[in-house]
């Protein structure tokens, strides 16, 4: 392998972090080497979240696939049983129709393995390649650059209905089974919305915020596609509509959240307000914020 790809851990943005369980471990306790390249094509799932790319709607959006032409990995030392470990990608190069990778493998600063892995942009009909579409260099070119990967807009149902519509049908009423019919109401007609759209103009992310009481605003419907939660969606949804409410002269909103979601409205500054009930037969709690 190409000394090019032995990087130090500054040398990438994208980290993937795991811990070696015995599984993975022969009777010395070292990682079997087969387990570096699973370890890698893990990581390889999360930037394509880190992308904000769902990757298979992203795929069929660019017209190919990615398939792995070559993967080669070189050793420095080995990791062993209950190792903390952060495996980093980096994307170092756009062909025409290849997409080159270098990882690295690291316990705390130590490089313990390198890769490079090459993948060849494709028909999935055929699986002939075909030209990496300029989209997908430009979203590559400006990850790697420290750019955002996302963009949240706010306004109407008439606006923004179809994109918010569409997250919120496939979480509520796929994912988390809620009746339609308690899924649409009036207040989508009189409501803020807010919608994050990765680079390819896919929404990714909604929520909604409607006037409670004189200066109270309550933010629902916040749903996150299924693949990329975790990423920083909705909590870029929700500041968005916390804006749009300090604009209007609020000073505080509230929420329900899912049992479920506490600890993530809490790092965002929500507290607990009154009893937990259930709405739409799943645990809530009500949450607010000052503004």
């Amino acid at each position: 392998m190409s000394t090019e790809s032995q990087h130090k851990k500054t040398d990438f943005r994208f980290f993937h972090r795991l811990r070696v369980r015995w599984a993975e471990v022969d009777m010395q306790k070292i990682v079997f080497n087969a387990h570096y390249l699973m370890y890698f094509d893990t990581a390889i799932a999360d930037y394509w979240r880190a992308l904000a790319l769902p990757y298979e709607e992203a795929m069929h959006a660019l017209g190919g696939d990615l398939y792995v032409r070559k993967a080669t990995i070189e050793f420095n030392a080995s990791a062993r049983v209950d190792d903390m470990l952060d495996v980093a990608m980096k994307c170092v190069r756009v062909g025409n129709s290849s997409i080159v990778f270098h990882g690295g493998l690291f316990r705390g600063e130590e490089l313990l393995v390198s890769c490079e892995l090459v993948y060849v942009f494709a028909d999935p009909a055929t699986q002939t390649s075909k030209p990496v579409p300029p989209l997908l260099r430009e979203i590559f070119t400006a990850y790697e650059a420290g750019e955002t990967v996302r963009e949240v807009a706010t306004g109407s149902w008439a606006q923004l209905g179809e994109g918010a519509g569409a997250v919120r049908r496939s979480v509520f009423i796929e994912e988390q089974r809620i009746p339609k019919e308690l899924e649409w109401d009036e207040h989508d007609e009189t409501a803020v919305h807010a919608v994050a759209r990765n680079r390819l103009g896919q929404v990714i992310a909604t929520g909604r915020l409607i006037a409670d009481a004189d200066g109270l605003s309550r933010i629902g419907r916040m749903a996150v596609h299924r693949t990329l939660r975790g990423g920083g969606h909705g909590a870029a949804v929700l500041r968005a509509l916390e804006a749009a409410a300090k604009a209007r002269g609020d000073r505080e909103v509230a929420l329900h959240a899912q049992r479920s979601a506490v600890d993530f409205y809490t790092r965002l500054g929500y507290l607990p307000h009154g009893e937990p009930f259930e709405e739409a037969a799943i645990a809530h709690i009500e949450m607010r914020r000052k503004l």
